[in-house]
């Protein structure tokens, strides 16, 4: 342990920053996660945009985005997506592009908040990179939504990539942001599972795993911290959503699963059994 707290992190290109979910009912969402996560909401709206920030008993952790008709149309559906800080959003949409990445969404500012541009690895995982540009006069300290030191209930404290080629998606998030492997553990059947940090950093993120062949994509999945698993269990159950995988324990004795929400997002949560 290195004794630091969440909120004095370094942080560097290549570190997640926020998370925010991009949902077909967003009262619906609201309800869903806020009683489970112990989330409140501020709810924004300018340039056409409407977007719903949440926060635990602090600062934001991610924010929530209505799909629209468009969105719809185009194919989007309820989805949760990371957002990867860069130096230069512009050089590094370039860079995804050039490396076999798509872009949804190109370099687009959103005022008083950054840079922003939304985009998929080579294998398809969705994720944005940003750089912010908080208001004039307000403070410019690190995102806390990510917990790399503390666990803090509400927030992230996990980032795992589950994809067609491991190996693949290592080298590329390698190449494009510093992405380096600290250990792997065999897990059988479902091949290694390579704990990740961003070079230079002193805490794991996340994770890098084999796509099982029943998962129809690849995609980034983001583990939530909760005070009690099995609470979260039932309250899945009795709320419209599903446990797909779990409650399973981990090393250091915490307990994880994966479930969708009632409309259809993949999630993940993270959290003791009392």
């Amino acid at each position: 342990m290195t004794g630091r707290t969440n909120d004095q992190v370094n942080q560097k290109h290549g570190d997640f920053i926020w998370y925010e979910l991009m949902t077909s009912d967003i009262d619906a969402a609201k309800a869903f996660y806020g009683p489970m996560l112990g989330w409140s909401f501020e709810s924004h709206e300018g340039g056409g945009m409407e977007y719903h920030v949440f926060n635990a008993a602090g600062p934001g952790v991610g924010g929530f985005m209505p799909i629209s008709k468009e969105m719809a149309d185009g194919g989007a559906r309820p989805l949760w997506a990371g957002y990867i800080l860069v130096d230069d959003v512009d050089k590094a949409a370039a860079a995804i592009a050039s490396a076999g990445g798509q872009t949804f969404m190109p370099p687009t500012d959103i005022p008083t908040v950054g840079r922003i541009a939304f985009l998929c690895d080579p294998q398809g995982a969705p994720f944005y990179v940003m750089k912010p540009q908080p208001p004039e006069g307000a403070p410019a300290g690190p995102s806390e939504a990510f917990c790399a030191y503390e666990p803090v209930d509400g927030h992230c404290a996990w980032n795992e990539l589950i994809t067609a080629d491991p190996k693949a998606a290592q080298d590329w998030y390698g190449k494009l942001f510093g992405f380096v492997e600290m250990e792997a553990f065999d897990m059988g059947p479902m091949g290694a599972y390579h704990i990740m940090a961003n070079a230079g950093q002193d805490f794991a993120y996340g994770a890098v795993m084999k796509k099982p062949d029943e998962m129809p994509v690849s995609l980034w999945v983001y583990y939530f911290r909760v005070p009690d698993i099995d609470k979260a269990v039932d309250y899945i159950a009795a709320n419209a959503g599903q446990v797909i995988l779990g409650p399973m324990e981990i090393p250091g004795g915490d307990f994880v699963l994966n479930a969708m929400d009632p409309q259809g997002a993949l999630f993940a949560l993270i959290g003791k059994r009392v």
